[in-house]
């Protein structure tokens, strides 16, 4: 999704975050736990794909962190972990950029970065909501603190989300390369498709475009950024600034056009039908 990564939450809080159910949901459902346990046999339809690979992608699209609206619409703002989501991947880097401008102490800025995301895992801890993104950023702030400690460059503070980032580039190719694009195994269950789409070439091929559109987000993020790293001090007001920019805004902005790329094109029947051009 980090490339400023979207919200993981538990799969309970995903169906709620999801909305109610739409008619024929649970059907569906039981249909795909049916599927599943024939893969799991090997037989029925579902055999021919591997149980594992089910499993993992079924559970890799609970876990994403993408949530839709009660009629079936990618919710933006709750992909993106809502407001306070949106805070905790901004406000550290962003009080790092300010300390360290005004006073150019390294130490103190660092500082400055780990306690805000400290306080944002304690301020979910009473809220009593999911850690998971929390402590994801408690980490990668760390990281990156250590780093540009250990080396005295403020520069290296992002460093880390430039391998992070390519770490993504790399598996999602890998993905489009072998058939199994990640947009499909994200978006395929939250549309109740599971992994249907992979018997139908043009959802196929759609999911891979979806998939791409995603890559490139995340290669435009080291085009830009890797540049002005390389620049050293000279660049750092410039890295920081678009790395807030190009964070979570632009990630999600990239996961929403994939989202209606890859809509599934109504069937013919499903289609108003036109009134008659004859005279009659």
């Amino acid at each position: 999704m980090t490339p400023s990564q979207p919200d993981p939450s538990s799969g309970a809080d995903q169906q709620h975050a999801s909305g109610p159910a739409r008619p024929g949901q649970s059907g569906q459902a039981q249909s795909g736990q049916a599927q599943s346990g024939q893969a799991q046999s090997g037989t029925g339809p579902a055999g021919t794909e591997p149980a594992s690979i089910a499993g993992l992608a079924e559970g890799y699209a609970a876990q994403a962190g993408l949530h839709r609206t009660h009629d079936g619409r990618i919710d933006v703002l709750k992909t993106a972990g809502g407001y306070q989501g949106i805070a905790e991947s901004i406000v550290p880097g962003l009080l790092f950029l300010v300390t360290f401008t005004l006073t150019r102490d390294l130490t103190l800025s660092l500082v400055a970065a780990l306690a805000s995301a400290a306080a944002f895992t304690v301020v979910r801890l009473i809220q009593r909501r999911p850690l998971t993104q929390a402590l994801a950023g408690v980490v990668g702030v760390g990281i990156s603190a250590w780093l540009a400690n250990t080396t005295g460059k403020a520069e290296d503070f992002y460093l880390p989300g430039f391998i992070t980032n390519a770490v993504y580039i790399v598996a999602m190719v890998i993905s489009i390369a072998i058939k199994w694009p990640v947009a499909g195994l994200l978006f395929g269950f939250i549309r109740n498709e599971g992994l249907d789409w992979r018997k139908d070439p043009v959802r196929l091929r759609a999911y891979r475009l979806g998939t791409w559109i995603i890559v490139g987000v995340l290669v435009l993020r080291l085009v830009v950024q890797v540049p002005l790293y390389l620049m050293g001090s000279d660049g750092l007001a410039a890295l920081a600034t678009t790395r807030l920019i190009m964070s979570t805004p632009l990630y999600i902005l990239g996961v929403w056009i994939a989202w209606l790329i890859t809509r599934p094109v109504p069937a013919a029947d499903d289609q108003p039908s036109k009134p008659s051009s004859s005279g009659t």
